[in-house]
């Protein structure tokens, strides 16, 4: 049996999985259309029309079907603000073609500290669509298998590594994957409206429900301004996800700026119409929210859908393109959070493997960062998708007030033509998303809207923490001295060994090919069948240096009481420093390599600890170098040898 390396065209697991790897130059093929950008980067903003409505319904309970009067107009005020958002995006997709998010815009235009407070709204904002999109998917899939309530968190968790695996194929198979389910859910939810409209208009407005639905009563209470506030702050909830196009920019094909605001213009349409036909119609049915996360609870949806065109095959077609739109909704997040993540890492408030793209061309470290965080928040919110809404649109908000505000000091710069028409149009967004952000602070702040602001607030510490790091190491590592070369003291070479065998004598061969004066350490623990090496130390190693006429190598055997193993060879390895101060020294570690993977369950790394070891307890003198062996190398020799003896033995017969 020959042990060799895979053809370059065999298939692992991770490239069945992941797809193969790209090469850089294949970046262009990876960049996308409007048409798949809607479902790269619009998943969020149209599934919010799912848990948006819903969402606003839910503060209007306690008045029950009186509640509904105040669905349509609230919902009109956020589709108005929604336009001006739009409108306001698409002037920074225009001016900052190479992706104006919030973070770039305020870092250009606001300074570092806006810059740090738009990047961890953001970063909120993303972490928190994700946990949201994928427990309202879940939550609406338990609304048609009642069956699956008690196994919501296992299931949303299910969708989370699905999403993951999605993302880290890369840009162009995420869009195609999605392309389909988002085009069916839209169509199928805009058929729900258009027929139940046309059943409103031919029943003056008041149709009957196509299979009966319960119905909360009417209260005689009217809704406080205070709850309408809330109400309010609730249903800004669809306006999440609209920012993710002006991030995305670079991930369209040229030219990217037209390509971006089609696709932002398309979004914002398609959901605006979603938006007013949910509401329109939850008025004319007289649909009420039901209580999240309780038993019989139903989704909004799943309630108007059945009640526009009843429970037949046409129900579970539109409920099962919501549920996959409101669980891959959170890709949008898989889209932009790495990048967001990109742009503080090359600005080195976050570690620098952000900055690189992974084998398909992505962002991967970010894309598994927000894998694990939104995994965290759906275990301590148990996939409740009510009980995450308090914390939600907070970030966006901020995001959209810092990026409008960014965006006024940008045209205040400029002095060209629609320069004054632009500023004016930013500032009225700037101040609506303002205004809006401050209701929903103050509405939301005893619901749990302060673990949002504890949480920018501790996300800012750690990206000024990072920088500060960098900041030291970039200061403690500058120089400009130039390569001294002169008569230095040669190094001494240190080589731990167990026993005499084939990585330990590849390692003794290289040090004393570099090194004069080469010590061997022998640490003998007494619970290892090892032998001493003191009495075959001269045929091993003394006598075959003379003769080369190479000064021999030292051994030092230490015998360790208490059985330590690493504790007597850094001990060593610190004093032969302090004997040596002029000298390097260097730790040659030798290492067995085996062919697979499963093999190293089987050892205890050793030469790992060590290396470790000496890595951070060592002085500014060690130098430490590994000396592997490969034993994949030795297996097809040991082969060889046996056909050769086995071949003698047939001749002689």
């Amino acid at each position: 049996m020959r042990i060799a390396a895979s053809p370059p065209d065999a298939m692992s697991l991770r490239d069945i999985l992941l797809g193969r790897p790209l090469a850089t130059v294949e970046d262009s093929r990876e960049r996308i259309g409007p048409i798949a950008g809607i479902g790269v980067l619009g998943l969020d903003a149209l599934a919010s029309a799912a848990y948006g409505p819903e969402a606003l319904l839910t503060v209007l309970l306690p008045l029950g079907a009186s509640g509904l009067r105040y669905v349509v107009p609230l919902t009109f005020v956020i589709i108005a603000l929604l336009a001006v958002i739009a409108l306001s995006y698409r002037q920074t997709i225009h001016a900052y073609p190479q992706g104006g998010g919030a973070y770039t815009v305020a870092k250009e235009n606001l300074g570092r500290t806006a810059a740090l407070f738009a990047a961890a709204a953001l970063a909120l904002d993303y972490l928190l669509n994700v946990a949201v999109a994928i427990s309202a998917g879940v939550g609406a899939l338990v609304s048609a298998v009642p069956s699956l309530l008690p196994h919501t968190l296992m299931v949303c968790l299910a969708v989370l590594a699905l999403l993951t695996i999605v993302n880290l194929r890369g840009v162009r198979s995420t869009g195609v994957a999605f392309m389909l389910p988002t085009y069916l859910f839209v169509g199928s939810l805009l058929t729900v409206i258009v027929l139940g409209t046309v059943d409103a208009a031919t029943h003056g407005g008041h149709p009957a429900p196509a299979v009966p639905l319960a119905t909360a009563p009417a209260t005689m209470h009217a809704a406080s301004f205070w709850l309408v506030v809330r109400t309010f702050a609730n249903g800004c909830t669809a306006m999440t996800g609209v920012e993710a196009v002006s991030n995305g920019v670079p991930l369209f094909r040229a030219p990217s700026t037209a390509g971006a605001q089609r696709t932002l213009t398309a979004i914002v349409v398609l959901l605006i119409a979603l938006l007013a036909g949910v509401a329109l119609l939850a008025r004319a049915y007289g649909v009420t929210a039901t209580i999240p996360g309780a038993p019989g609870y139903e989704s909004l949806l799943s309630r108007l859908t059945a009640a526009a065109v009843g429970r037949g095959p046409f129900y579970y077609i539109t409920m099962g393109s919501v549920i996959a739109v409101l669980a891959l909704s959170a890709n949008t997040s898989f889209a932009d959070f790495p990048r967001v993540c990109r742009m503080l890492g090359a600005d080195r408030f976050l570690p620098e493997p952000f900055v690189h793209r992974g084998r398909r061309l992505t962002f991967s470290h970010g894309i598994v960062a927000l894998s694990i965080l939104s995994a965290i928040m759906l275990i301590t919110f148990r996939g409740i998708t009510d009980a995450l809404i308090p914390l939600f649109a907070m970030g966006a908000l901020f995001a959209f007030t810092m990026s409008q505000a960014g965006m006024v000091a940008h045209w205040a710069k400029q002095r060209g033509p629609g320069a004054k028409r632009a500023l004016l149009l930013n500032a009225v967004g700037a101040l609506a998303t303002a205004a809006t952000l401050v209701a929903v602070l103050a509405s939301k702040l005893a619901e749990g809207a302060w673990i949002s602001v504890v949480l920018v607030a501790a996300m800012i510490a750690l990206f000024k923490r990072v920088r500060r790091h960098y900041d030291f190491l970039a200061e403690a590592t500058a120089t400009d001295a130039p390569l001294a070369i002169g008569s230095r003291s040669p190094p001494i070479a240190v080589v731990p060994m167990r026993r005499w065998d084939c990585v330990a004598l590849k390692a003794m061969r290289f040090a004393v090919g570099f090194a004069d004066d080469v010590i061997a350490v022998q640490i003998l623990t007494g619970d290892r069948d090892v032998d001493d090496l003191t009495e075959r130390w001269d045929t091993l190693a003394v006598e075959p240096s003379r003769r080369a006429g190479r000064r021999p190598p030292v051994l030092v055997v230490r015998r360790s009481e208490y059985r330590q193993l690493f504790a007597p060879l850094l001990d060593f390895v610190a004093a032969l420093e302090r004997r040596h101060p002029d000298r390097a020294i260097a730790v040659v570690v030798p290492e067995l390599v085996e062919p697979r993977w499963y093999h190293h369950l089987l050892h205890n790394h050793t030469a790992s600890v060590i290396k470790a070891l000496l890595l951070f307890r060592g002085g500014p003198q060690i130098v430490i170098v590994s000396a592997p062996w490969y034993l994949r190398d030795w297996i097809p020799e040991r082969w060889r040898l046996r056909r050769t003896e086995t071949g003698a033995r047939f001749s002689r017969l």
